[in-house]
C-alpha cells in the first residue's frame, strides 16, 4: 500500500514538457556591428511569458547570417553582411548574439502611461529581460 502512495505522489509531480511546441512569435535583427568579434542584436517575440525554450542557431551561408530557434523553420531571420563583417564572420566562425525578450500582449493595452524620468541621482533603470551568449556559426 506505501509503494502505491508514493507513486501517487510522484505522479502529481511530474510535469510533461511540450516538445516541438513553437515557442517564438518572430526574431527581428535590429542591428549588426564588428567590434572584436560580428555582434547581432534581436529582438524576439515570445508566444507565452512562460517559454523558456529558446535556443538560437546561427548559419553563414553566402554573405548572409541566418538566425533561427532551434528545431523552428516557420521562424527565421536573415541579413545581408557587407565585406567587413563577412571577414570577421568567416575568420572568428562565430558571433555575439544579444537578445532583447518581450511578450506580445503580456499586460494588455496601456490607457494612462506615467512619465518614468530616469535622470536624477536617485534614478534605477528599469529592469528588462536581455541576455547575450557567443554562437558558433555553421557555414552551409
Amino acid at each position: 500500500m506505501k509503494s502505491v502512495v508514493n507513486l501517487i505522489s510522484r505522479e502529481k509531480n511530474f510535469q510533461a514538457t511540450d516538445v516541438g511546441r513553437v515557442v517564438v512569435k518572430s526574431i527581428e535583427i535590429s542591428k549588426v556591428s564588428v567590434k572584436d568579434k560580428l555582434v547581432i542584436d534581436v529582438n524576439v517575440w515570445m508566444k507565452d511569458p512562460q517559454d523558456f525554450d529558446f535556443a538560437p542557431r546561427a548559419t553563414l551561408s553566402d554573405k548572409s547570417v541566418v538566425i533561427q530557434n532551434n528545431g523552428e523553420d516557420d521562424h527565421l531571420t536573415s541579413i545581408d553582411l557587407d565585406d567587413e563583417q563577412f571577414q570577421v564572420a568567416e575568420r572568428d566562425r562565430m558571433l555575439e548574439l544579444r537578445v532583447k525578450f518581450s511578450v506580445d500582449g503580456m499586460h494588455g493595452v496601456l490607457t494612462h502611461r506615467t512619465k518614468n524620468i530616469r535622470d536624477g541621482p536617485n534614478s534605477k533603470k528599469l529592469a528588462e529581460p536581455r541576455w547575450k551568449t557567443i554562437l558558433p556559426l555553421t557555414v552551409s
